[in-house]
């Protein structure tokens, strides 16, 4: 995914509300960006740490600015929620994972039950549900999920065990979108109940797919699959 504009850098003052933060322009303008990740967003937040924004010229909008990427230990974290959505649908569109290639035919939001997921794939063969999670917290090597209590992405599990019942293919992609991470693990500290949900998942034949993303102020493309843990 290349970023049609150039983005906007500045400095992080700090986040607050949630879906808000207060960046210093590197004019010397302190700007509101909108902040698309409701989780704690723990291990990417440094007040006073580099940062990039896209403009939105939009008059519906309270904000002019999208929060998009921080500067933490000397790499980007994207830290953006929607970018990983549009990374695996045009990934998978495009036959560029391999193990989700063969598909002619590639939809996003689609529901299944109760629940409404990502990306929906098939060709005449099977087919294929896939739910996308963003994925920006570090711990040591590990990049973890969530970082926060997460009762909707309980669900979204929940629901692929179901798919997988029904004789079609379940699949949960992780995107990484940072680079100094090794390993994909549960956050079993922070939702022991998501973690609970995952490993039975897989047992039960959800395919996982931790996926890590190379992040720039140019470009955001998907990188190499890493390996996980679910103990």
């Amino acid at each position: 995914m290349i970023f049609p504009n150039k983005l906007v850098h500045g400095r992080l003052i700090k986040r607050y509300k949630r879906f808000l933060a207060d960046v210093e322009l590197d004019n010397g303008e302190i700007v509101v960006a909108h902040t698309s990740n409701s989780g704690s967003m723990k291990s990417c937040l440094e007040e006073g740490a580099e940062v990039y924004l896209t403009y939105v010229d939009d008059p519906k909008r309270k904000t002019k600015y999208t929060w998009e990427m921080i500067k933490i230990n000397d790499s980007w974290v994207g830290i953006n929620t929607a970018v990983p959505n549009l990374l695996v649908y045009e990934a998978v569109k495009n036959q560029q994972i391999d193990d989700l290639r063969g598909y002619s035919f590639v939809k996003r939001e689609v529901k299944f039950d109760d629940s409404r997921f990502d990306v929906f794939a098939s060709n005449e063969q099977e087919e294929c549900f896939i739910e996308v999670k963003n994925v920006s917290m570090k711990v040591e090597e590990y990049a973890r999920f969530p970082d926060a209590v997460t009762t909707r992405g309980k669900k979204h599990l929940t629901t692929l065990m179901q798919v997988k019942k029904e004789g079609k293919r379940a699949v949960m992609v992780y995107v990484i979108q940072r680079t100094d991470v090794t390993k994909f693990a549960p956050a079993s500290d922070i939702d022991p109940e998501y973690a609970k949900t995952l490993k039975e998942a897989y047992e039960n034949g959800v395919e996982l797919y931790p996926i890590r993303a190379i992040v720039t102020p140019y470009e955001i493309k998907l990188g190499e699959l890493l390996p996980f843990e679910l103990e």
